[in-house]
């Protein structure tokens, strides 16, 4: 694993904006490529001055999107039983998919939004959407919606952390549980302020 994110790493290094683009488009798609270490290497890019935050934001943007609307298709076309037949080529595990399928069942197309901001979930929330077969204008809102905090909360932090941006990698899963609940804080904030 640690010769693959190398490998990913240096991609980045040598192709920039294009291969966050690529990259951040693998992991939407349900390849197990870690948004923290995509990102937090862009942020450190971006601190280095070797790259713009804007740039690295449009490109994360743009490959997530992409990423998330072949997933979509693949579940909308292919089905359940296709995914969970040949899912395992691609490194998709079926515990995976139930998660994301569970939290969907429960959620619905809110889920789209708030899993974009939950380890696993977030890759493998896609996939259930297709399966449901949502309307894809209402998939495309949640999916941006839920992905540009996210998408700049972790490029951000790679800014910030420069020469420690590996630390992300470490605190991956507590940093999204913290983010979810700001976030669902902020929610109920402008609901009880608008009601």
């Amino acid at each position: 694993m640690e010769q693959i994110s190398q490998a990913f790493l240096t991609f980045i290094d040598s192709w920039g904006y294009f291969a966050v683009a690529i990259l951040m488009a693998m992991e939407n798609a349900c390849i197990p490529v870690p948004s923290e270490l995509i990102l937090g290497f862009a942020g450190y890019l971006v601190s280095a001055e070797r790259m713009t935050f804007t740039g690295a934001m449009i490109a994360g943007m743009i490959g997530g999107m992409a990423g998330s609307i072949f997933a979509y298709i693949v579940g909308a076309t292919g089905g359940r039983r296709f995914v969970d037949k040949y899912g395992k080529y691609f490194f998709i595990k079926k515990s995976h998919v139930d998660m994301a399928q569970n939290w969907f069942d429960k959620y619905g197309i809110r889920a789209v939004f708030f899993s974009r901001m939950l380890p696993v979930i977030r890759t493998f929330i896609s996939l259930p959407a297709g399966f449901a077969k949502v309307k894809f204008p209402a998939f495309l809102f949640y999916t941006f919606a839920g992905s540009l905090p996210w998408t700049a909360l972790i490029l951000y932090a790679g800014v910030l952390l420069g020469d420690n941006w590996e630390y992300l990698l470490e605190i991956g899963h507590k940093f999204s549980a913290a983010f979810i609940v700001v976030s669902i804080l902020i929610i109920a904030w402008l609901y009880f302020r608008k009601k």
